[in-house]
C-alpha cells in the first residue's frame, strides 16, 4: 500500500475525505481530513429515491475539490465508497459514471451490511479493547449495526433510518408525531442477539450528542474518540434534544449545522439504545472511512496484531529518533525494583511503558514536557480510554507542572502520589536509556546503580530529581 491513501465516504448528508499517511507497515496517522455538507439525499426520499440534480452537482463540486487535494498532496491510492443515498437511487449508475468519466474517481456503492462491517472493523481496531458491544452508525439515510462478540464481528444489519430521511418525510412536513411509529417499525427488525450493555456510537449525529455531553459535563478531555458515558445518566438530556424547538437547540450545545437533523438522530438513537438494553456508550470518531482503509491495509485479515497500537508506532516512527526500547526496559525494571516503596497498582506499568516509548518525541520537537504532554495526549488517538490518555500525559507533564498543574484532569487520574512516582521512574529510565550498559538493584531502602560512577552529568541530573519517597541512591562500579 502507498505511503498516502485517501478514503472518500459519500453519505446522504456529507462527503468526507481522509488522507491517511503510513509511517511504517502498520503505523499510520490522519494527515488531512475534510468534510463538505452536500446533502446528496436531499429531495430524494420523497421522490422515490431519485437523486436530484442540484444535489448531484454539489457532490461533483466536492469531488472536484477532493481531486485537487489528492493531486496536491501526492496521494497514490484513492478508495471511494457511497452509502445509503446511492443504494436507494434509480439514477445512481448515471451519476457514478459521470464521476468516473470526468474525475477518474471510481466510486463504489457498498451495501448496508458492508457499511456496518466497516464500522465494526474501525471499532475493533481503534477503540480501547472491548470484547462485546454493538456498534451503531446513524447516517443521513440509514443506520447500521454490527455485533461484536469475543473480539469478532459476528453479525451486521442495516435499517432505512436516517436523519435526512426523517427530516424530509416528517419534520419538513410538520408531522413529528409520526416519527416514533416509523422508527419503531424498523427497530423491531433488530434481532435479539444484537442486545448488549455496550453501544459504540458512530456517525455525525451521535458524535454531536457526545460533544454536547462533553460540554455540559465539563469533561476534562475534549476529544470525542473513546469518550464514554452512562446511557441512563444522559437519557433525559437526549430526550430533551428530541423534543426541543430548533431555536432552543443552541442551549443543548448543538452546533448550528446540525440543527435540522439532530432531533431525528437523537430519536433513532434512543429507540435503538432502548431496544439493545444499552448501559454504556462509547463514542468512536473512527467509522466507515477508517474501516475501508484498514480492510485494505490488513487484508486478508481484519485485525491489527495483538498489543500493536498504530498511534504509538506512528509517533515513534516520526519523532522518536532514539531507540525507546532501552528506556522502556529500564522503566519496567525500575517499576518492579522500586515496588516495595511506591506500592502502585501493577497495572499502571502499562501507562508508564507507553510514556517511556514516546517521551523522546517531545525532545525531537524541542518541546518542554508541559507542552509535550499536550502533543502526546492528542497524538495517541487510537486504542486508549480518556483516563489512560490523561495519565500518560500527566506522567510526562508532572515534572514541569507539579500537582497544581494536573487539576484540569479532574477525576480521570489516580492519586497524585501515583503520578509523581510514575514521572520519577520515567525520568530515571530516560537518563538510564542513554547508557545501555548500566544496571541497578534496590535493596534495604537503597537504589544501587552500577556502571555510572564516572558519569558526572548523569549523577548530577539524578540527584536533582525530587524523590517521591526517602531512599538512598548509591553509584557503584
Amino acid at each position: 500500500m502507498p505511503k498516502r491513501v485517501a478514503v472518500i465516504d459519500l453519505g446522504s448528508n456529507s462527503a468526507r475525505m481522509v488522507i491517511f499517511e503510513r509511517t511504517s507497515r502498520l503505523g499510520f496517522f490522519i494527515f488531512r481530513e475534510y468534510k463538505i455538507k452536500v446533502r446528496l439525499g436531499e429531495g430524494a426520499y420523497e421522490n422515490g429515491g431519485v437523486l436530484q440534480q442540484k444535489a448531484m452537482d454539489n457532490v461533483f463540486c466536492a469531488f472536484s475539490e477532493f481531486k485537487h487535494l489528492i493531486k496536491f498532496y501526492g496521494v497514490k491510492k484513492v478508495l471511494c465508497a457511497g452509502t445509503s443515498a446511492l443504494r436507494d437511487a434509480p439514477n445512481a449508475k448515471d451519476f457514478i459514471k459521470r464521476i468516473f468519466d470526468e474525475l477518474s474517481l471510481n466510486l463504489k456503492v457498498i451495501d448496508g451490511k458492508t457499511e456496518a462491517f466497516f464500522g465494526g472493523i474501525a471499532a475493533l481496531n481503534l477503540l480501547s479493547p472491548i470484547e462485546q458491544a454493538t456498534t451503531l452508525d446513524i447516517g443521513g439515510g440509514s443506520a447500521e449495526l454490527a455485533k461484536i462478540q469475543n473480539g469478532k464481528i459476528i453479525d451486521t444489519i442495516s435499517l432505512n433510518l436516517g436523519t435526512v430521511r426523517l427530516k424530509e418525510l416528517f419534520f419538513d412536513k410538520n408531522q413529528p408525531d409520526l416519527i416514533d411509529k416509523f422508527i419503531n417499525e424498523y427497530v423491531l427488525k433488530i434481532p435479539d442477539h444484537f442486545r448488549s450493555d455496550n453501544l459504540i456510537a458512530i456517525g455525525g449525529s451521535l458524535r454531536a450528542i457526545s460533544d454536547s455531553i462533553i460540554t455540559k459535563t465539563n469533561h476534562p478531555i475534549k476529544t470525542l474518540h473513546n469518550f464514554h458515558y452512562k446511557f441512563d445518566e444522559q437519557k433525559d438530556f437526549i430526550r430533551a434534544i428530541i423534543s426541543s424547538s430548533l431555536d432552543n437547540l443552541q442551549n443543548f450545545y448543538i452546533k448550528k449545522d446540525r440543527f435540522d437533523t439532530i432531533r431525528g438522530g437523537a430519536a433513532i438513537f434512543v429507540a435503538i439504545a432502548d431496544k439493545l438494553g444499552t448501559k454504556s456508550v462509547f463514542t468512536s470518531s473512527a467509522g466507515v472511512r477508517e474501516g475501508v482503509f484498514l480492510s485494505n491495509l490488513l487484508r486478508p485479515g481484519i485485525n491489527l496484531p495483538k498489543n500493536f497500537n498504530p498511534s504509538i508506532r506512528s509517533l515513534q516512527d516520526r519523532f522518536c529518533q532514539k531507540n525507546s526500547q532501552i528506556a522502556l526496559k529500564f522503566a519496567n525494571k525500575l517499576f518492579k525494583e522500586l515496588s516495595p516503596l511506591h506500592k502502585l497498582n501493577p497495572n499502571l506499568a502499562f501507562e508508564l511503558g507507553v510514556a517511556s516509548k514516546i517521551f523522546n518525541a517531545t525532545f525531537s520537537l524541542n518541546l518542554e514536557p508541559k507542552h509535550g504532554g499536550y502533543m502526546i495526549r492528542n497524538g495517541i488517538n487510537y486504542g486508549f480510554t480518556h483516563s489512560q490518555k490523561a495519565l500518560i500525559s500527566a506522567i510526562i507533564e508532572y515534572g514541569d507542572k507539579g500537582e497544581a498543574g494536573l487539576a484540569n484532569y479532574g477525576n480521570l487520574l489516580p492519586n497524585i502520589e501515583s503520578v509523581r512516582w510514575l514521572n520519577y521512574i520515567l525520568l530515571l529510565s530516560q537518563f538510564f536509556g542513554e547508557r545501555a550498559e548500566m544496571d541497578f538493584k534496590f535493596t534495604q531502602n537503597r537504589l544501587e546503580i552500577y556502571g555510572a560512577k564516572d558519569y558526572f552529568m548523569l549523577k548530577d541530573n539524578i540527584q536533582k530529581l525530587s524523590k517521591p519517597s526517602e531512599f538512598e541512591i548509591v553509584f557503584s562500579e
